[in-house]
């Protein structure tokens, strides 16, 4: 088969045949149909970050994708030749104390597909069954890849009800993005966004964001929502020190805070005044709830609540890698998700 192969700790990637993948007792053989680039790729495409500390070559890379089952392993179960499953990508043990108490999500040997293993980006990849999601049909087909980060704006915004609710979204990025357009299914309002790219900002209001204000005023950010006592739930997606800086003064005494976004290095926060006098809620968002997330974002897009078409603003074919990952990391954010076709 072929697949992305990232073969040196050195930055890039080399599309070429590889040996084809055998399929342990638990695992299921997908022939990938979808993959989409994850923000967490680019570390690894790009050989900086935390990437040279943990991703070993040579390996396949990529955690977003979907596909038809081709093989089933001797141990695997509920899975037959031709179901159309999406990917979990996070690895869970079943049997440490939080995977036995509903919190696959935080599992304490958690392995994450595409970075402590082989992953996505190629013609076929090998997964645990009990990491793959099985659809009803094919009507979600082109969109399988999405399940898995569209998951993480589920999380986040539904880790609280909204209904009814003021909610702000720190940075439109495709999880910014994603959120917006849950809150809004989910009967939220006003939701508005803060983005500096005008591109994103116009993709945003195709969400569903009532405005978006540019970042680093937040008078602008609070008179947007008519929010004058903070909003009630603020979404942090970009991770940039600034935007948590501000996710905590724009919410309300005794609102939530989602905290996605991974910041680049550590950051201060008014523990006093800011959190404790203030009685905010702090919700760190690490991936989906395993499996009860996916139930939610299948529902909320079976029943057209929410399309992400918009989002999806490149697709490639997986040989024109360079292309997609140019598009991904380009310095004006003209982009939305990025997919591959292999």
């Amino acid at each position: 088969m072929k697949a992305l192969l990232k073969k040196t700790p050195a930055p890039g990637a080399a599309y070429e045949a590889t040996a084809d993948l055998r399929v342990r007792p638990d695992e299921i053989l997908i022939k990938v149909h979808r993959a989409s680039i994850c923000g967490s790729d680019l570390p690894i495409y790009g050989w900086n970050s935390w990437a040279p500390e943990r991703f070993k070559t040579p390996s396949t890379f990529g955690h977003e994708f979907c596909g038809a089952v081709t093989e089933i392993g001797a141990g695997a179960r509920d899975f037959a030749k031709g179901d159309f499953v999406s990917v979990e990508s996070h690895i869970f043990c079943g049997l440490c104390y939080q995977c036995r108490n509903g919190q696959r999500h935080v599992c304490r040997e958690m392995k994450i597909i595409g970075v402590d293993g082989p992953g996505g980006f190629g013609e076929y990849a090998a997964v645990p069954a009990r990491c793959a999601w099985k659809h009803k049909d094919d009507a979600l087909k082109d969109l399988g890849s999405l399940f898995e980060p569209f998951g993480n704006a589920v999380y986040s915004v539904l880790v609280e009800p909204v209904a009814t609710k003021s909610v702000l979204v720190m940075g439109c990025g495709p999880q910014g993005l994603f959120s917006i357009a849950v809150a809004k299914a989910s009967g939220a309002s006003p939701i508005v966004a803060v983005e500096g790219s005008a591109y994103r900002a116009d993709l945003a209001r195709r969400m569903g964001a009532a405005a978006v204000v540019e970042p680093g005023n937040l008078d602008a950010v609070l008179k947007a929502g008519k929010a004058e006592d903070g909003y009630d739930v603020v979404c942090e997606m970009s991770g940039a020190q600034s935007a948590i800086a501000m996710a905590f003064k724009a919410v309300r005494s005794g609102g939530r805070i989602s905290a996605f976004g991974l910041p680049s290095k550590k950051i201060e926060i008014d523990w006093a005044n800011d959190l404790i006098f203030k009685g905010v809620r702090v919700h760190g968002i690490v991936g989906r709830e395993i499996f009860e997330t996916w139930y939610k974002a299948d529902r909320l897009l079976r029943c057209g609540a929410v399309d992400l078409a918009p989002v999806v603003t490149h697709t490639f074919p997986l040989k024109d890698y360079e292309a997609g990952f140019a598009a991904m990391s380009s310095p004006d954010k003209k982009c939305g998700k990025v997919l591959f076709v292999p």
